[in-house]
């Protein structure tokens, strides 16, 4: 495979620091086998571009993932698993139109100050929609209504979770938590090894919610670390 590096950029996520990216430019095997074995090396997706920081004095983006089997839900998440057995999941596998006006209010809501604002069709079908592996659309529905979709990605031992939209008036119920527990579930009963949660970065609020989740292993140093903590 050959990488290219990008230039340095502004930081999405840590305003006071620069960013620049590793991003593959040529493959070697076929994309679903490039973007599997990539994703065991810390890389992460974005449409069909696969990428991974490459900061010259900066690691605080860091791949996660969590091992399935081992995973044990810490209190709060059991609450929110049993605070939500009234909503409806069902899997789809391929998008949907009523998912863009979720997905609109959602960034409109909630991230009207992020690098996806103002939110389009175009912007949207770019960012979630490839070709690169067998996609999973997890939907949720509360009395018939649409109010969260959580968009996957299956590889042969893996899932990997891309991104979750969800009804912002409902924010109570924390169904960004509920999604990823879902996602675990399902990837427990497809005999999926791991669940990839994209990157952590313990200094944004908006992207440390993921270390909530334990036991979990981080690419840190080209190797995969483990983290253990007792669940509370």
């Amino acid at each position: 495979m050959k990488f290219g590096v990008t230039q340095n950029f502004e930081c999405a996520y840590l305003p006071e620091e620069s960013e620049r990216l590793l991003v593959l430019i040529e493959e070697q095997f076929t994309p679903e086998q490039s973007y599997e074995l990539l994703l065991s090396a810390g890389f992460r997706r974005s449409g069909e571009q696969i990428y991974r920081p490459h900061c010259e004095h900066c690691q605080a983006c860091q791949s996660l993932r969590l091992m399935v089997e081992k995973f044990k839900p810490s209190r709060s998440q059991k609450r929110i698993w049993a605070h939500n057995q009234d909503i409806t999941v069902t899997i789809s596998h391929s998008n949907k139109p009523e998912y863009y006006t979720l997905y609109e209010n959602y960034i409109t809501e909630r991230h009207a100050d992020g690098s996806m604002f103002p939110p389009s069709e175009e912007q949207y079908l770019s960012f979630l929609c490839q070709l690169r592996a067998k996609q999973l659309f997890f939907e949720f529905h509360l009395e018939q209504k649409l109010v969260a979709v959580a968009v996957t990605d299956e590889v042969s031992d893996a899932l990997s979770a891309l991104y979750t939209f969800f009804d912002p008036t409902l924010s109570s119920r924390s169904l960004g938590t509920f999604a990823i527990l879902t996602q675990i579930q399902h990837a427990k009963t497809s005999n999926k090894e791991f669940m990839y949660l994209g990157y952590q970065i313990d200094a944004c609020d908006k992207m440390n919610y993921k270390s909530k989740f334990y036991p979990h292993q981080r690419f840190l140093n080209n190797k995969w670390q483990e983290f253990t903590k007792k669940t509370a």
